[in-house]
Protein backbone atom coordinates (compact mmCIF):
# COMPACT_ATOMS: atom_id res chain seq x y z
CA UNK A 1 0.00 0.00 0.00
CA UNK A 2 1.24 3.74 -1.31
CA UNK A 3 0.58 7.01 0.63
CA UNK A 4 -1.77 8.81 -1.49
CA UNK A 5 -3.01 12.72 -0.87
CA UNK A 6 -6.27 14.33 -2.32
CA UNK A 7 -6.76 17.73 -1.70
CA UNK A 8 -10.31 18.82 -0.77
CA UNK A 9 -11.78 21.85 -1.26
CA UNK A 10 -14.60 23.95 -0.34
CA UNK A 11 -16.76 25.47 -2.78
CA UNK A 12 -18.49 27.34 -0.92
CA UNK A 13 -14.96 29.54 0.64
CA UNK A 14 -12.34 27.82 -1.02
CA UNK A 15 -10.83 26.84 2.01
CA UNK A 16 -8.72 23.43 1.21
CA UNK A 17 -6.85 20.68 3.71
CA UNK A 18 -4.97 17.14 2.09
CA UNK A 19 -6.70 14.07 2.97
CA UNK A 20 -3.61 11.50 3.31
CA UNK A 21 -4.29 7.80 2.67
CA UNK A 22 -0.74 6.59 4.66
CA UNK A 23 0.78 3.15 3.89
CA UNK A 24 0.16 2.31 7.18
CA UNK A 25 -3.63 2.17 7.32
CA UNK A 26 -4.12 5.30 8.75
CA UNK A 27 -6.21 7.91 7.47
CA UNK A 28 -4.48 11.67 7.87
CA UNK A 29 -5.91 14.94 7.41
CA UNK A 30 -4.23 17.96 7.39
CA UNK A 31 -4.89 21.57 7.04
CA UNK A 32 -1.97 24.31 6.26
CA UNK A 33 -3.61 27.51 7.54
CA UNK A 34 -1.43 30.35 6.89
CA UNK A 35 -0.57 33.25 9.14
CA UNK A 36 -1.28 30.90 12.08
CA UNK A 37 0.82 30.87 15.14
CA UNK A 38 -0.67 27.94 16.80
CA UNK A 39 -0.65 24.15 15.56
CA UNK A 40 -3.43 21.32 16.78
CA UNK A 41 -3.22 17.35 16.01
CA UNK A 42 -5.53 15.51 17.19
CA UNK A 43 -5.23 11.38 16.41
CA UNK A 44 -8.57 9.64 17.39
CA UNK A 45 -10.15 6.22 16.97
CA UNK A 46 -13.52 5.21 16.35
CA UNK A 47 -14.01 3.68 19.78
CA UNK A 48 -16.34 4.81 22.19
CA UNK A 49 -18.65 4.10 25.25
CA UNK A 50 -21.47 2.28 23.04
CA UNK A 51 -18.83 0.26 21.34
CA UNK A 52 -19.33 -2.90 23.85
CA UNK A 53 -20.21 -5.18 21.78
CA UNK A 54 -17.62 -6.59 18.53
CA UNK A 55 -15.98 -9.12 16.22
CA UNK A 56 -13.28 -8.75 13.59
CA UNK A 57 -12.03 -11.16 10.70
CA UNK A 58 -10.30 -13.41 13.39
CA UNK A 59 -13.62 -13.95 15.92
CA UNK A 60 -16.08 -16.31 15.48
CA UNK A 61 -18.71 -14.65 17.50
CA UNK A 62 -19.46 -10.84 19.12
CA UNK A 63 -17.72 -10.28 21.92
CA UNK A 64 -19.43 -8.42 24.66
CA UNK A 65 -16.78 -5.83 27.25
CA UNK A 66 -18.04 -4.12 30.35
CA UNK A 67 -19.78 -0.53 29.91
CA UNK A 68 -16.54 1.82 30.60
CA UNK A 69 -13.80 0.54 29.01
CA UNK A 70 -13.15 2.58 26.55
CA UNK A 71 -13.04 5.41 28.74
CA UNK A 72 -10.87 3.08 31.09
CA UNK A 73 -8.61 2.49 28.37
CA UNK A 74 -8.06 6.13 27.59
CA UNK A 75 -6.73 6.58 30.87
CA UNK A 76 -4.38 4.26 30.99
CA UNK A 77 -2.58 4.92 27.52
CA UNK A 78 -1.42 8.11 29.11
CA UNK A 79 1.05 5.43 31.57
CA UNK A 80 4.12 3.75 29.88
CA UNK A 81 6.88 1.24 31.42
CA UNK A 82 8.99 4.37 31.54
CA UNK A 83 6.98 7.91 33.01
CA UNK A 84 4.01 9.92 32.44
CA UNK A 85 2.82 10.98 29.15
CA UNK A 86 2.41 14.81 30.41
CA UNK A 87 5.82 14.75 31.76
CA UNK A 88 6.80 14.72 28.01
CA UNK A 89 5.02 17.03 26.68
CA UNK A 90 6.32 19.69 29.53
CA UNK A 91 9.26 19.34 27.97
CA UNK A 92 8.14 20.45 24.57
CA UNK A 93 5.67 23.30 25.91
CA UNK A 94 2.76 21.71 24.17
CA UNK A 95 -0.55 21.63 26.06
CA UNK A 96 -1.98 17.93 25.73
CA UNK A 97 -5.47 15.96 26.90
CA UNK A 98 -7.66 13.37 25.80
CA UNK A 99 -11.47 12.27 25.66
CA UNK A 100 -13.77 9.76 25.51
CA UNK A 101 -17.27 10.45 24.17
CA UNK A 102 -19.96 7.79 23.36
CA UNK A 103 -18.57 7.12 19.65
CA UNK A 104 -14.61 8.33 19.99
CA UNK A 105 -11.49 8.57 21.44
CA UNK A 106 -9.12 11.57 20.91
CA UNK A 107 -5.56 12.06 22.00
CA UNK A 108 -4.65 16.06 21.06
CA UNK A 109 -2.08 19.03 22.09
CA UNK A 110 -1.84 22.27 20.84
CA UNK A 111 1.28 24.27 20.89
CA UNK A 112 3.12 27.26 19.32
CA UNK A 113 6.21 25.46 18.89
CA UNK A 114 8.34 22.32 18.76
CA UNK A 115 5.46 21.07 16.37
CA UNK A 116 7.16 17.60 15.27
CA UNK A 117 8.79 16.48 18.51
CA UNK A 118 5.28 17.08 20.09
CA UNK A 119 3.80 14.93 17.37
CA UNK A 120 6.69 12.58 17.93
CA UNK A 121 5.23 12.12 21.54
CA UNK A 122 1.71 11.66 20.31
CA UNK A 123 1.90 9.11 17.79
CA UNK A 124 4.30 7.13 20.06
CA UNK A 125 2.43 6.76 23.57
CA UNK A 126 -0.89 5.91 21.24
CA UNK A 127 0.85 3.14 19.80
CA UNK A 128 2.78 1.99 23.15
CA UNK A 129 -0.20 0.57 25.36
CA UNK A 130 1.21 -0.99 29.13
CA UNK A 131 -1.44 -2.34 31.58
CA UNK A 132 -0.79 -4.78 34.35
CA UNK A 133 -3.03 -6.34 36.86
CA UNK A 134 -1.85 -3.41 39.77
CA UNK A 135 -2.03 -0.24 37.04
CA UNK A 136 -5.47 -1.47 36.67
CA UNK A 137 -6.49 -2.23 40.18
CA UNK A 138 -5.19 1.36 40.88
CA UNK A 139 -7.27 2.91 37.95
CA UNK A 140 -10.65 1.44 39.04
CA UNK A 141 -10.43 3.12 41.81
CA UNK A 142 -9.34 6.50 40.53
CA UNK A 143 -12.53 6.21 38.33
CA UNK A 144 -14.82 4.54 40.87
CA UNK A 145 -14.25 8.33 42.22
CA UNK A 146 -14.93 9.89 39.21
CA UNK A 147 -18.38 8.15 38.60
CA UNK A 148 -19.29 8.85 42.25
CA UNK A 149 -18.75 12.27 41.72
CA UNK A 150 -21.16 12.32 38.41
CA UNK A 151 -23.76 10.44 39.83
CA UNK A 152 -23.52 13.72 42.39
CA UNK A 153 -23.85 15.96 39.43
CA UNK A 154 -27.44 17.32 38.75
CA UNK A 155 -26.69 18.49 35.24
CA UNK A 156 -25.03 14.93 34.25
CA UNK A 157 -28.03 13.00 36.32
CA UNK A 158 -31.01 15.33 34.01
CA UNK A 159 -29.23 14.14 31.00
CA UNK A 160 -29.16 10.43 31.46
CA UNK A 161 -31.93 10.48 33.00
CA UNK A 162 -33.47 11.61 29.65
CA UNK A 163 -31.47 9.08 28.11
CA UNK A 164 -32.89 6.73 30.00
CA UNK A 165 -36.49 7.52 29.29
CA UNK A 166 -35.65 7.14 25.85
CA UNK A 167 -33.71 4.26 25.03
CA UNK A 168 -34.54 0.97 25.95
CA UNK A 169 -31.29 -0.99 24.62
CA UNK A 170 -29.04 1.15 23.23
CA UNK A 171 -25.45 1.83 25.64
CA UNK A 172 -25.84 5.39 24.81
CA UNK A 173 -27.88 5.70 28.11
CA UNK A 174 -25.20 4.72 29.83
CA UNK A 175 -22.26 6.48 31.73
CA UNK A 176 -19.31 7.16 29.39
CA UNK A 177 -17.28 6.11 32.16
CA UNK A 178 -19.49 3.26 33.18
CA UNK A 179 -20.46 1.93 36.66
CA UNK A 180 -18.55 1.15 39.42
CA UNK A 181 -19.94 -2.70 39.28
CA UNK A 182 -18.89 -2.76 35.07
CA UNK A 183 -14.83 -1.11 35.35
CA UNK A 184 -15.01 -3.82 38.19
CA UNK A 185 -15.14 -6.30 35.60
CA UNK A 186 -12.20 -4.74 33.54
CA UNK A 187 -8.91 -6.89 33.33
CA UNK A 188 -5.42 -6.41 31.96
CA UNK A 189 -6.12 -8.67 29.47
CA UNK A 190 -9.44 -7.16 28.21
CA UNK A 191 -7.61 -3.67 27.73
CA UNK A 192 -5.05 -4.97 25.36
CA UNK A 193 -7.94 -7.11 23.53
CA UNK A 194 -10.10 -3.54 22.78
CA UNK A 195 -6.51 -2.02 22.38
CA UNK A 196 -5.78 -4.32 19.38
CA UNK A 197 -9.45 -4.01 18.46
CA UNK A 198 -10.26 -0.85 18.12
CA UNK A 199 -6.76 0.78 17.71
CA UNK A 200 -5.44 -0.91 14.60
CA UNK A 201 -4.72 2.47 12.66
CA UNK A 202 -7.46 1.33 9.78
CA UNK A 203 -9.75 2.59 12.70
CA UNK A 204 -8.23 5.35 13.56
CA UNK A 205 -7.50 9.03 12.22
CA UNK A 206 -4.96 11.90 12.61
CA UNK A 207 -6.03 15.22 11.75
CA UNK A 208 -3.38 18.13 12.26
CA UNK A 209 -4.07 22.13 11.46
CA UNK A 210 -2.89 25.30 12.12
CA UNK A 211 0.81 25.96 11.36
CA UNK A 212 2.29 23.17 9.81
CA UNK A 213 2.94 21.80 6.50
CA UNK A 214 2.21 18.45 4.98
CA UNK A 215 5.80 17.21 4.38
CA UNK A 216 6.30 17.91 8.61
CA UNK A 217 3.03 15.38 9.37
CA UNK A 218 4.44 13.16 6.51
CA UNK A 219 7.87 12.60 7.84
CA UNK A 220 6.99 12.32 11.54
CA UNK A 221 4.16 9.68 10.27
CA UNK A 222 6.27 8.17 7.92
CA UNK A 223 8.93 7.14 10.92
CA UNK A 224 6.79 6.42 13.93
CA UNK A 225 3.29 4.81 12.24
CA UNK A 226 3.17 1.00 12.51
CA UNK A 227 1.69 -1.19 9.70
CA UNK A 228 -0.92 -3.43 10.37
CA UNK A 229 -3.57 -5.08 8.85
CA UNK A 230 -7.14 -4.47 8.32
CA UNK A 231 -9.17 -6.36 10.89
CA UNK A 232 -12.40 -5.87 9.31
CA UNK A 233 -13.71 -4.66 12.50
CA UNK A 234 -17.75 -5.20 13.05
CA UNK A 235 -19.61 -3.33 15.76
CA UNK A 236 -23.39 -4.22 16.53
CA UNK A 237 -25.76 -2.56 18.84
CA UNK A 238 -28.98 -4.18 20.26
CA UNK A 239 -32.13 -4.05 18.10
CA UNK A 240 -34.18 -0.45 19.22
CA UNK A 241 -37.58 0.40 18.16
CA UNK A 242 -38.98 4.02 18.32
CA UNK A 243 -40.46 3.17 21.12
CA UNK A 244 -39.33 5.35 24.78
CA UNK A 245 -39.04 3.51 28.25
CA UNK A 246 -41.46 6.06 30.05
CA UNK A 247 -42.91 9.66 29.22
CA UNK A 248 -40.91 11.44 32.47
CA UNK A 249 -38.41 10.51 34.96
CA UNK A 250 -37.91 12.67 38.52
CA UNK A 251 -35.21 12.93 41.09
CA UNK A 252 -34.21 15.38 43.70
CA UNK A 253 -30.60 16.97 44.57
CA UNK A 254 -29.35 20.53 45.80
CA UNK A 255 -30.30 22.63 43.08
CA UNK A 256 -31.76 26.29 43.81
CA UNK A 257 -34.65 25.87 40.83
CA UNK A 258 -35.29 22.54 39.03
CA UNK A 259 -33.47 21.24 35.77
CA UNK A 260 -35.11 19.55 33.05
CA UNK A 261 -34.30 18.06 29.73
CA UNK A 262 -36.76 17.01 27.34
CA UNK A 263 -36.00 14.60 24.56
CA UNK A 264 -37.34 13.41 21.29
CA UNK A 265 -36.50 10.00 20.11
CA UNK A 266 -35.79 10.17 16.61
CA UNK A 267 -35.05 7.71 13.94
CA UNK A 268 -31.26 7.10 13.27
CA UNK A 269 -29.40 7.86 10.31
CA UNK A 270 -25.64 6.95 8.54
CA UNK A 271 -23.42 9.17 6.85
CA UNK A 272 -24.85 11.95 4.63
CA UNK A 273 -27.79 10.91 5.79
CA UNK A 274 -27.25 11.96 8.73
CA UNK A 275 -25.55 15.14 8.43
CA UNK A 276 -28.60 16.27 6.77
CA UNK A 277 -30.69 15.27 9.46
CA UNK A 278 -28.64 17.00 11.99
CA UNK A 279 -28.78 20.42 10.10
CA UNK A 280 -32.74 20.30 9.41
CA UNK A 281 -33.29 19.46 13.00
CA UNK A 282 -30.56 22.32 14.37
CA UNK A 283 -32.27 25.17 12.10
CA UNK A 284 -35.68 23.99 12.74
CA UNK A 285 -35.30 23.65 16.43
CA UNK A 286 -33.73 27.31 16.46
CA UNK A 287 -36.95 28.91 14.51
CA UNK A 288 -39.03 27.03 16.91
CA UNK A 289 -37.71 27.73 20.18
CA UNK A 290 -34.43 30.10 19.35
CA UNK A 291 -33.59 33.28 20.82
CA UNK A 292 -35.58 35.39 18.17
CA UNK A 293 -38.51 32.77 18.01
CA UNK A 294 -41.83 33.72 19.39
CA UNK A 295 -41.53 30.19 21.98
CA UNK A 296 -39.27 31.38 23.15
CA UNK A 297 -39.90 35.22 24.22
CA UNK A 298 -43.02 33.81 25.52
CA UNK A 299 -41.66 31.33 28.13
CA UNK A 300 -38.93 33.81 29.18
CA UNK A 301 -41.57 36.80 29.70
CA UNK A 302 -43.65 34.29 31.78
CA UNK A 303 -41.08 33.17 33.98
CA UNK A 304 -41.02 29.87 33.02
CA UNK A 305 -37.69 29.68 31.61
CA UNK A 306 -34.25 31.70 32.02
CA UNK A 307 -31.23 32.28 29.56
CA UNK A 308 -30.03 28.87 30.62
CA UNK A 309 -32.82 27.35 27.69
CA UNK A 310 -31.18 25.49 24.59
CA UNK A 311 -31.71 23.16 22.25
CA UNK A 312 -29.71 20.50 20.88
CA UNK A 313 -29.09 17.96 18.73
CA UNK A 314 -27.26 14.82 20.21
CA UNK A 315 -26.65 11.83 17.50
CA UNK A 316 -24.33 8.88 16.63
CA UNK A 317 -24.35 5.55 15.79
CA UNK A 318 -27.73 4.02 16.38
CA UNK A 319 -29.43 7.42 18.09
CA UNK A 320 -30.37 10.22 17.40
CA UNK A 321 -32.50 12.63 19.93
CA UNK A 322 -33.54 16.46 19.75
CA UNK A 323 -33.12 18.04 23.14
CA UNK A 324 -34.32 21.10 24.93
CA UNK A 325 -33.13 21.86 28.21
CA UNK A 326 -32.20 24.67 31.07
CA UNK A 327 -33.67 25.39 34.58
CA UNK A 328 -37.86 26.24 34.75
CA UNK A 329 -39.74 26.24 37.54
CA UNK A 330 -42.65 24.69 35.73
CA UNK A 331 -40.87 21.67 33.38
CA UNK A 332 -43.86 20.27 32.74
CA UNK A 333 -45.38 23.40 31.54
CA UNK A 334 -42.37 24.02 29.42
CA UNK A 335 -42.82 20.86 28.20
CA UNK A 336 -46.79 21.02 27.10
CA UNK A 337 -45.57 24.65 25.19
CA UNK A 338 -42.95 22.77 23.47
CA UNK A 339 -45.59 20.06 22.54
CA UNK A 340 -48.19 22.68 21.51
CA UNK A 341 -45.94 24.89 19.52
CA UNK A 342 -44.35 22.01 17.81
CA UNK A 343 -47.68 20.41 16.81
CA UNK A 344 -48.78 23.79 15.49
CA UNK A 345 -45.78 24.03 13.72
CA UNK A 346 -46.11 20.45 11.92
CA UNK A 347 -49.80 21.82 10.91
CA UNK A 348 -48.97 25.12 9.41
CA UNK A 349 -44.88 24.98 8.54
CA UNK A 350 -41.78 27.17 10.32
CA UNK A 351 -41.97 30.68 9.92
CA UNK A 352 -40.07 31.41 6.96
CA UNK A 353 -38.06 35.00 7.84
CA UNK A 354 -37.05 33.09 11.01
CA UNK A 355 -35.98 30.16 8.85
CA UNK A 356 -34.08 32.28 6.62
CA UNK A 357 -31.99 34.26 9.53
CA UNK A 358 -31.07 31.51 10.97
CA UNK A 359 -29.62 29.82 7.85
CA UNK A 360 -27.68 32.52 7.53
CA UNK A 361 -26.36 33.17 10.94
CA UNK A 362 -26.09 29.38 11.09
CA UNK A 363 -24.00 29.74 7.91
CA UNK A 364 -21.80 32.77 9.16
CA UNK A 365 -20.90 30.74 12.73
CA UNK A 366 -19.40 27.66 10.43
CA UNK A 367 -17.30 30.18 7.64
CA UNK A 368 -15.27 31.97 10.95
CA UNK A 369 -14.93 27.99 12.63
CA UNK A 370 -12.92 27.69 9.49
CA UNK A 371 -10.68 30.41 10.60
CA UNK A 372 -9.98 28.90 14.22
CA UNK A 373 -7.35 25.80 14.77
CA UNK A 374 -9.14 23.83 17.07
CA UNK A 375 -12.34 23.82 15.21
CA UNK A 376 -10.80 22.72 11.81
CA UNK A 377 -9.43 19.95 13.84
CA UNK A 378 -12.23 18.69 16.05
CA UNK A 379 -14.46 18.95 12.86
CA UNK A 380 -11.74 17.22 10.31
CA UNK A 381 -11.86 14.38 13.22
CA UNK A 382 -15.73 14.32 13.71
CA UNK A 383 -16.98 14.19 10.35
CA UNK A 384 -13.96 11.90 9.35
CA UNK A 385 -15.50 9.57 11.48
CA UNK A 386 -19.05 10.23 10.70
CA UNK A 387 -18.74 9.40 7.02
CA UNK A 388 -18.23 12.67 5.33
CA UNK A 389 -16.04 15.63 4.46
CA UNK A 390 -15.11 19.03 6.21
CA UNK A 391 -17.11 21.65 3.64
CA UNK A 392 -20.14 18.94 3.54
CA UNK A 393 -21.96 20.73 6.18
CA UNK A 394 -21.44 24.03 4.56
CA UNK A 395 -23.05 22.70 1.15
CA UNK A 396 -25.53 20.66 2.82
CA UNK A 397 -26.46 24.44 4.79
CA UNK A 398 -26.19 26.40 1.67
CA UNK A 399 -28.74 23.86 -0.42
CA UNK A 400 -31.06 23.61 2.52
CA UNK A 401 -34.63 24.84 1.89
CA UNK A 402 -37.42 25.62 4.33
CA UNK A 403 -39.76 22.22 3.09
CA UNK A 404 -36.87 20.06 4.58
CA UNK A 405 -37.08 21.88 8.23
CA UNK A 406 -40.56 20.92 7.95
CA UNK A 407 -40.40 17.67 6.72
CA UNK A 408 -38.03 16.83 9.97
CA UNK A 409 -40.84 17.74 11.96
CA UNK A 410 -43.19 15.96 10.39
CA UNK A 411 -41.47 12.91 10.01
CA UNK A 412 -39.11 12.80 13.06
CA UNK A 413 -40.48 15.02 15.83
CA UNK A 414 -43.05 12.88 17.24
CA UNK A 415 -44.72 14.14 20.81
CA UNK A 416 -45.71 10.37 21.80
CA UNK A 417 -41.13 9.61 21.46
CA UNK A 418 -41.22 12.41 23.95
CA UNK A 419 -39.52 12.14 27.62
CA UNK A 420 -39.01 14.77 30.50
CA UNK A 421 -36.47 14.44 32.95
CA UNK A 422 -36.88 16.24 35.76
CA UNK A 423 -33.91 17.27 38.83
CA UNK A 424 -36.41 18.94 41.79
CA UNK A 425 -34.72 21.31 44.19
CA UNK A 426 -34.28 18.41 47.47
CA UNK A 427 -36.03 19.78 49.96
Amino acid sequence: METTKTIVRSPQTGDQYVHIHHKSGLEILVCEMEGFSTTEAMFGTKYGSINTQFKTAADTDYCTVPEGIAHFLEHKLFENEDCDVFDLYAKTGADANAFTSFDKTCYYFDCSDNFKASLEILLSFVQSPYFTPESVAKEQGIIGQEIRMCDDDPGWRVFFNMLGGLYQKHPVRIDIAGTIESIAQITDDLLYRCYRTFYNLHNMVLAVAGNCTVDEVLEVADRLLKPCEDQKLETVFPTESLDIVRSETVETAAVGQPLFHIGFKCAPKTGAENLQAQIEAHIAMRVLAGTSSPLYQELLQEGLINPTFSTEIFNGDGFFTVIFGGESRDPRAVRDRIAAALTNAQETGLDESLFNEFKKSTYGALVRELNNVSSVTNSMIASHMAGYGLYDTLRVLSELKLEDCNRFLRQEMDINRMTLSIIEPAN
